[in-house]
């Protein structure tokens, strides 16, 4: 049934409730109505399109599909116009009188509350307590209506693209309970949609040109028709992730890369993804040559820009992406989500899970094609982006794959900069060998002199080197890869090195002890232990040193040195564990302080030695509370030392 010449409606109840908290509250972020109505009107000349393709002949065929944007600051009046699809009279009341997607009285009521709430903030920032106002129009699907954020009063000028009714009609309402159908005046646009929004007071920013182009950048920049602000059109750039692989150049993904994370860099790689199936969306992926610190300053500056059919949902969208992928910048647009959905539904939106299942799937790919094609460039990412790509333990379902990708230096390799996977480790290893040994330390040069290192480099057997706090962690969720274990060189048992045999090398023997000089030696452990008391929990023979005089040892052989340092840090405990003293049998030192011992062992110089012993080792694992009572004990020793070489070379 047509509409008389003109009519006036009642807006259904909820629309009136909706109206009512648009118009009577103040939301942040009210720039997104024009973001609502330029989707709408980009919608609206898809359509047209598309029966256009199809054979239908639309009128005025001449006409360009373009959305134009003036405003007259006199009248305080936006104008937002489109050459698209068109409205009848019905379609008018039918489409702007009702809401699609009904809600509850709960959920009003919920608004309702966030609304009056808005006037508790605090009164110096203009911004403090506001709802959101993607909120309420993504919750609800009122996209149309956020213009009565910024508008009084609002004229809907349409006239059909198709069919026998050629006559415009105009839409009018106040955003107060009514809205009016009648027949437009000789103004109304000879085919699509005109949309005249009388500004409210506080809203006549949006009469400034700088202004709009503003947020059609943020928002619209996409959108596939010509979007002018007067006689200047503002989306000059391509939808790039849109456009055939093979018909983009390496100098427009970087152009594109540039301009949409303001990097003055090129990127230093880039994925374009088209899916169909399980979802179907598109994205361009790229990898920065440049790192950021997500475990500092920039941990919440990650994420990918979602868009829905061109236009921007969401900036930073941290469900597209696991943590461990968060250097990834780009964007992803897909068909399947609506353009108002709500911040809260996207958490919850099963079609984000299933686009970042393909991301995880294709990035995790782009990798191994490039760690495997081209090393240089991959030895570039991990060092610029390997420290947060590691966090990837936590992916069960990928930890395979992220295993393989994985790098580190080891003691193998001559060069500080040079990077091993874990199955080149694997190629190099002796046969009969099934772990994966480690030593975690704060630089090359001290895992290179770790004590714990010396039964390994007498072995041949290769360490990795970690040299990040998160790598230990990294080993320990990990637990194995392609049947081999993950053990830290500290942790290795007496026996756990016996089937290798000794490289062969040209050291001087060490004599043995004497039967006689064992039992003293026993009695040496003794007395250092007294000299230490409650500082260790025992000394005891090393089976791991050979080059050093002692080393501290966890008791159980549980955790590393490394790791418990940083789990005291983390609760601020600052006493020092108790551990046992390994000492070296065959070390000079201990061989004269074997000479020491049998002569006096109450000699005040042994008890120094002693003490000196522990506190290096201390020193070895990065704890050390009294370093002016070491050097005390140093410059005594030292003192000592030079009176008996003086003596001995009768200087």
């Amino acid at each position: 049934m047509s509409q008389p010449a003109e009519s006036t409606h009642q807006f259904r109840a909820e629309v009136r409730k909706v109206l009512h908290i648009l118009t009577n509250s103040l939301y942040t972020n009210r720039e997104i109505f024009l973001r609502e109505l330029v989707s709408n009107a980009s919608d609206a000349l898809d359509k047209l399109r598309f029966r256009t393709n199809r054979g239908e002949s639309p009128r005025e065929p001449g006409l360009p599909l373009e959305i134009r944007i003036s405003v007259d600051k006199d009248a305080k009046l936006l104008c937002i116009g489109d050459t698209g699809l068109g409205m009848t009279a019905d379609e008018l009341a039918d489409n702007l009188g009702t809401i699609a997607k009904s809600g509850s009285e709960e959920f009003l009521a919920g608004l309702a509350a966030e609304s009056s709430a808005s006037t508790d903030g605090d009164a110096n920032d203009p911004d403090s307590g506001k709802p959101d106002a993607a909120n309420i129009i993504g919750r609800f699907g009122v996209g149309f209506y956020s213009v009565f954020m910024v508008a009084d009063k609002v004229e809907v000028i349409s006239r059909p693209a198709f069919g026998e009714d050629t006559t415009a009609h105009v839409w009018t309402s106040d955003g107060l309970g009514t809205f009016s159908v009648g027949e437009a005046g000789a103004d109304a646009p000879v085919r699509g949609t005109l949309i005249r929004a009388h500004l409210k007071d506080d809203a006549v920013e949006f009469l400034e040109q700088y202004r709009l182009e503003s947020v059609i950048r943020k928002h619209s920049a996409f959108v596939p028709f010509p979007v002018f602000v007067g006689e200047e059109r503002v989306n000059t750039q391509p939808a790039l992730w849109r456009e055939p692989k093979s018909s983009v150049s390496k100098e427009q993904y970087a152009e594109f890369y540039k301009a949409l994370c303001h990097d003055h860099k090129d990127p230093l790689d880039v994925q374009h993804i088209s899916v169909d199936a399980p979802v179907q969306f598109n994205a361009l992926l790229y990898i920065p040559d440049s790192a950021q610190d997500f475990f500092g300053a920039d941990r919440d500056f990650w994420g990918l820009d979602l868009y829905a059919r061109r236009v921007l949902i969401q900036h930073r969208n941290k469900e597209l992406i696991p943590e461990y992928l968060a250097f990834l910048r780009g964007v992803v647009d897909t068909e399947d989500l609506p353009l108002n959905i709500s911040r809260e539904t996207l958490q919850e939106n099963v079609v984000l899970r299933k686009i970042q299942q393909v991301i995880v799937k294709q990035s995790l790919g782009h990798l191994e094609k490039l760690a495997a094609n081209d090393a240089e460039k991959y030895a570039a990412f991990w060092k610029l982006h390997g420290k947060v790509f590691k966090l990837g333990y936590h992916d069960f379902a990928n930890r395979e794959r992220v295993c393989g990708l994985l790098r580190f230096n080891t003691s193998a390799l001559a060069d500080a900069d040079a990077l091993s996977s874990l199955t080149e480790y694997m190629e190099r290893a002796p046969e009969g060998q099934k772990t994966f040994w480690y030593v975690a330390a704060p630089n090359r040069e001290a895992a290179r002199l770790s004590p714990h290192m010396e039964r390994f480099r007498q072995k041949g057997i290769e360490v990795l080197y970690l040299l990040e706090p998160v790598d230990e962690f990294v080993m320990e969720g990990l637990g194995k890869y392609k049947d081999w274990d993950f053990k830290a060189v500290e942790n290795a048992a007496d026996d756990a090195l016996d089937a290798f045999a000794d490289k062969s090398e040209d050291k001087e023997p060490v004599q043995p002890l004497s039967e006689a000089d064992n039992q003293s030696f026993d009695g040496l452990l003794e007395r250092m232990k007294e000299i230490l008391g409650d500082k260790v929990k025992e000394v005891r023979v090393s089976h791991r040193l050979a080059d050093s005089p002692a080393v501290l040892v966890s008791p159980d052989g549980g955790m590393t040195s490394s790791m418990e340092k940083f789990l005291r840090v983390m609760q601020k405990d600052d006493s020092l564990p108790v551990k046992t003293l390994e000492v070296n049998r065959d070390h000079p030192l201990l061989r004269n302080m074997l000479r020491m011992f049998k002569a006096d062992r109450e000699d005040k110089a042994l008890a120094d030695m002693t003490q000196s012993l522990f506190d290096a080792s201390l020193l070895l694992d990065g704890y050390l509370n009294d370093p002016q009572a070491l050097a005390s004990r140093v410059n005594s020793l030292l003192a000592e030392a030079a009176a008996w070489y003086a003596e001995v070379r009768k200087l």
